[in-house]
This record gives structure tokens, C-alpha cells and sequence, in this order.
């Protein structure tokens, strides 16, 4: 059981990571008014918000849009595909990336294809697959992307890509999720998402790695950083910021590891709520 996590004085950040499912978003995927307002006052105040999400670029853009803060220097960065991509908005170009190599790709698949699944990779604004099925058209919807058909999708593995993600029933990934660990080990970064989403990504090379690249990159102290998050993809940043937040709605481990917890859900604005009692 899990005991509530709150701060006793306030927190000193200069930089906000925020994942977007269950944390800054709501049911609807959307971001709340609330929330919108807490980030741009904290914007204004210099602090980076720095968007840190598992999708694409291009499917993160509708939320930077939302912010409303990307012109200025707070609103600069975003991190994209958990970790493997830190985009700078004002140069629009990736500024560090992360890749699988193909050989790990090409297992993952033949594995996930042994189980009848199928696997898809990513570019900014493309998830790539062997063949649509009901669940790469899940994937697709959910991240506002292009879905695209590869007829020769091993030879296209061949150009390694920042992740790989395999979607289905939650309790056959279970079955993957073990083999691919097993076999893998440090090679590769092997976890769930969500219940029916499993990704592979490269090791070493998740969201709070990113955030520890970007905080250095742009000169900011690792223990002013603060990021909020709900699930296992979240599990680096919560651990690696100097405050890690999770959403009282998220998971048992990650509220388990953080340094707070939000006293209300994705529902009710708890990112907004947190940074105007607790950091502004």
C-alpha cells in the first residue's frame, strides 16, 4: 500500500518532464485548462516544460501546439520515442538519437511473428509494418501518425530504427516480454507501455537518460530536474530526476519509487495541481 508523498516545502525546478498518457493527459487525451495554465506560468518563469513521451515526433506536436509555449527558449525541447529522441523545435531537427541494432530488430520480429503477431518500427511521422492488423491500426489511431505497409519489412529492419513495438494481447506480449529479456539481456531495453504494448529500445537509452543528456545540454544541475510520469516507461526519469513525481493513478511500482505523488489523478489535473502548490 502505498503512502502518500508530498513535498514539505517547496521544490526548486528548472527543468519539467512530462509524459503524456495517464500523466498530463486526460481519458480523452486531452490536456486540461489547469494544466495548460500551470505550464506556461511555469514557462514564464524560465522553467523548461519538455514534453517526454513513447510517441513519434509528429505525434507529439498536437500537445506542444495545446502548451502554446514552443517559441520561447522554455518551450524548446521535446523528447520523443521514450528516450531515443530529443528534438529541438526552434532548428527542427533531432539533436540526439538513440537506434536498435538490426540484429536485435530481426530477432524481435521472428519472435513476435512465431506468436502471430506483428511488430512495427518509427520515423517522426511514420509507424512502419509487414501487414495492418487491428492492432497496428490501434497503434496508429492513438498516435496520430501515418501507418505504412513495408512488402520487404526484413530488409527494411536492416536500417535499425530508435525503437521497435509489438501490440496484442496483453497476455501473449507477457510470454514475449520473457523470452526477448531472456534473450537479449543488456542489449537491448525490453518492457511494456502499456498492458498491450511491448517495446524493445536501445540499452541505456530511456526517458530519464534523455532528460540527464538534455539537462546537460542546456546547463541545467540533474537535481533541479523534475519529472512526472505513471507507468514502466516512466520508470528511468522518475528515477534519474532530481524530483520524480508519479500520478497517484500510475502504477504501485512507480509510486513506490518516486520521490511524490500527486494528491489528484490525470483526470483532475493532477500534473497542473502539483506544480502550482508545490513548485510555483
Amino acid at each position: 500500500m502505498n503512502v502518500q508523498k508530498l513535498p514539505q516545502n517547496k521544490i526548486a525546478a528548472q527543468l519539467i518532464a512530462l509524459d503524456l498518457d495517464d500523466t498530463l493527459l486526460d481519458a480523452n487525451t486531452t490536456i486540461s485548462d489547469q494544466n495548460v495554465l500551470a505550464l506556461q506560468t511555469a514557462a514564464q518563469h524560465g522553467i523548461y516544460v519538455v514534453l517526454c513521451s513513447g510517441r513519434a515526433e509528429n505525434g507529439i506536436l498536437p500537445y506542444v501546439r495545446r502548451l502554446n509555449i514552443a517559441g520561447s527558449q522554455a518551450g524548446r525541447y521535446l523528447i520523443a520515442i521514450n528516450g531515443c529522441s530529443v528534438f529541438d523545435l526552434h532548428e527542427r531537427r533531432q539533436i540526439h538519437t538513440c537506434t536498435v541494432n538490426a540484429d536485435i530488430l530481426h530477432h524481435a520480429n521472428a519472435e513476435a511473428e512465431k506468436l502471430g503477431l506483428r511488430s512495427e518500427v518509427y520515423s517522426p511521422d511514420t509507424i512502419y509494418y509487414r501487414e495492418e492488423t487491428s492492432w497496428t491500426r490501434r497503434d496508429v489511431d492513438l498516435c496520430g501518425l501515418n501507418g505504412k505497409v513495408v512488402p520487404d519489412y526484413d530488409a527494411f529492419l536492416d536500417k535499425g530504427f530508435p525503437k521497435m513495438l509489438v501490440p496484442g494481447e496483453p497476455q501473449i506480449l507477457q510470454v514475449l516480454q520473457k523470452k526477448l529479456k531472456a534473450d537479449f539481456g543488456d542489449s537491448a531495453v525490453v518492457f511494456t507501455s502499456k498492458p498491450y504494448f511491448l517495446e524493445i529500445l536501445p540499452p541505456k537509452c530511456g526517458k530519464g537518460e534523455a532528460i540527464t543528456w538534455l539537462a546537460n545540454h542546456i546547463g541545467i544541475p540533474q537535481e533541479v530536474t523534475m519529472g512526472f510520469g505513471d507507468s514502466m516507461n516512466d520508470e528511468s526519469m522518475i528515477r534519474l530526476c532530481g524530483s520524480g513525481v508519479a500520478m497517484i493513478n500510475g502504477l504501485d511500482y512507480i509510486k513506490d519509487i518516486a520521490d511524490y505523488i500527486t494528491e489528484r489523478d490525470n483526470n483532475n489535473s493532477g500534473v497542473g495541481h502539483f506544480i502550482q502548490t508545490y513548485v510555483l
